[in-house]
């Protein structure tokens, strides 16, 4: 049984391999179809974006939040179809199709460790590959996959430009700050829920959110530069945006919970600009207080 899975896993990033060749529009295309289906049958995770909109948007009508959850099924189907093409295509395909804007070369010149602060929108694949288009390595967190042949995938595709390293999120903090120490670049994804643990449940939308307060501790430890990183998925095949926005001034301060406050504000506003793809299918509202009933 085992073996069939493996092979079944081998076959689907064959298939995968051979659909990054397409051209990026013809890729969408299919992407925005593929979600179209899985918003009908992939019942657990629409309820779920339903519920994150409803909590999030509830000025919205819910004719307003369906329409806004099918528009961000399409582009989550994009983001899972076209990490192929990040992780398989040439780099003068990918120099072509990721536009990077802003103050990109910050983290090259500055001695002090920094943090990129990249929130959870559909594209953030990209930003991992932008990573390793500038000369400071980059490590980064990830999730361990509980299908072998799809972790080993995933961890060759983002690390084949060979200027970064990956952690389990499972792993303790030592390596990553003496990974840091030694000059590498942060990539943080800091607005899931990973449970009640070094968290505070700060408003996000108005609703208590566990939030971990590890990136303003982290900074604060290691006197990090903290500088927030947005991905966007542009529509057809004209690409991908990664915006290295301003390096914060005043972050972080010696309020752990104020800094985490200030990064949901931020996330907030982002998400308002560009509300369908941001990753409405993850249970954001998981982990409640004490006491508190559960939203899902």
């Amino acid at each position: 049984m085992k073996h069939l899975s493996r092979l079944f896993s081998r076959v689907a990033l064959g298939l995968l391999w051979l659909f990054q060749w397409l051209p990026l529009g013809v890729q969408a295309a299919v992407g925005r179809a593929v979600g179209a289906l899985l918003y009908r049958v992939a019942g657990s995770r629409r309820r779920v974006a339903l519920r994150n909109l409803e909590l999030c948007f509830p000025g919205l009508s819910a004719e307003q939040r369906e329409r806004l959850a099918r528009e961000h099924f399409g582009w989550v189907t994009r983001s899972l179809l076209e990490r192929a093409l990040l992780w398989y295509a040439p780099e003068s395909r990918l120099r072509r199709l990721i536009h990077i804007e802003g103050d990109f070369g910050f983290a090259a010149s500055t001695e002090a460790p920094v943090m990129w602060l990249v929130p959870h929108f559909v594209g953030l694949e990209v930003a991992g590959t932008a990573s390793a288009m500038q000369p400071r390595r980059v490590i980064s967190m990830y999730q361990r996959q509980s299908n072998r042949v799809f972790d080993e995938a995933l961890k060759a595709g983002r690390l084949r430009f060979g200027n970064g390293d990956l952690l389990s999120r499972h792993a303790n903090a030592m390596p990553l700050v003496k990974a840091i120490k030694r000059g590498m670049v942060f990539l943080n994804l800091p607005d899931m829920d990973f449970g009640p643990r070094d968290s505070a449940f700060v408003p996000f939308f108005g609703v208590p959110a566990a939030t971990l307060l590890a990136p303003s501790r982290l900074a604060r430890t290691l006197g990090m530069k903290v500088q927030p990183v947005l991905t966007e998925m542009m529509p057809g095949g004209r690409g991908y945006r990664v915006r290295y926005l301003p390096p914060w001034d005043d972050f972080p301060t010696d309020d752990a919970q104020a800094d985490t406050l200030r990064l949901n504000r931020f996330i907030e506003q982002a998400i308002l600009e560009n509300p369908a793809q941001y990753l409405w299918v993850h249970k954001r509202f998981k982990t409640r207080p004490p006491g508190e009933a559960k939203l899902y």
